[in-house]
């Protein structure tokens, strides 16, 4: 298969998973905390990983690991709290949609801190997206007033954890495959993961016949599998394969998919939603239009 058409298998894949991905985060904290499923999603996926993939570390060299930890930071640890407690008080489909910063400020860093070049149409592509999602934020507060939008600034936070994130695997980690880098993520992440969680008193109050409990674990253990490890890993692949900022333009799709979602489990969705969404669709196309 060619690579441009890869490229849009791989995106495809990535919105329908990381769009899944917030109403099963939503299920999942009726039984667990916030801290509890951010140390859980990395403990589980950590476990995945090192069981089928481990192997990939062998092609890993001392040179990577610097800049396999600081992804591992700043696209997995911290993200991974931030999107756990942003849940808890605003709509799972609204966070989806905050996280479509992450585009602009990976063309945004991507200039200012890795030197990365970018068209012109990927800019305007850029403005057009964030105009959709602004349409969005705006007609969701209003559809929602109750719930604390101040909430919102952990999501601008993880998405430039994820900017530098796409960024930094693009510039210093091109020379290695994708499921090689994300499984040296979890490595590394694993036994702080496991401290977290530790913390939590979750291993003291642990109970086999709590149905609810058990039912989130079950969510995390999707999110974990699918939505962090086998997804993190076609990330990877996408980057290299394309560009930062084309990549990082997934989270201008993963909202629809989120909305859907948000609305079978009783979110509310209007018209002016809808409008931002095609929106966002035109930014995305420009993001990758071709001179």
């Amino acid at each position: 298969m060619k690579d441009q058409h890869k490229k849009w298998l791989y995106f495809t894949l990535l919105c329908l998973v990381w769009g899944s991905s917030f109403i099963l985060m939503k299920k999942a904290l009726l039984g667990v905390t916030p801290i509890q499923l951010g140390a859980l999603r990395m403990v589980f996926t950590a476990i995945f990983l090192l069981l089928v993939a481990f192997p990939s570390l062998k092609k890993i060299k001392q040179k990577h690991y610097k800049y396999i930890f600081f992804t591992a930071i700043t696209g997995t640890f911290i993200p991974g709290f931030l999107f756990a407690f942003a849940i808890t008080n605003i709509d799972s489909s609204i966070v989806a949609i905050l996280n479509s910063l992450t585009p602009f400020n990976t063309l945004i860093f991507g200039a200012w801190v890795f030197g990365f070049a970018f068209k012109r149409s990927q800019l305007f592509g850029i403005l057009i997206g964030l105009a959709g999602t602004l349409l969005l934020i705006l007609k969701g507060a209003d559809l929602n007033p109750n719930q604390n939008y101040w909430y919102a600034l952990l999501i601008i936070i993880a998405s430039v954890g994820y900017a530098f994130n796409a960024n930094i695997v693009k510039k210093h980690l091109n020379d290695l495959n994708a499921l090689s880098i994300v499984t040296g993520n979890f490595l590394l992440l694993l036994v702080p993961a496991f401290v977290v969680l530790s913390f939590t008193e979750f291993f003291t109050t642990f109970d086999l016949e709590n149905n609810v409990l058990m039912k989130s674990l079950g969510y995390v253990a999707i999110l974990s599998i699918v939505g962090t490890g086998i997804a993190k890993t076609i990330y990877n692949k996408l980057v290299h394969i394309s560009d930062p900022v084309f990549s990082s333009s997934v989270t201008y799709i993963i909202p629809l998919v989120a909305i859907f979602w948000g609305v079978l489990d009783g979110e509310k969705l209007s018209v002016l939603q809808v409008v931002g969404g095609i929106i966002i669709l035109l930014g995305v196309y420009l993001v990758n239009r071709k001179k």
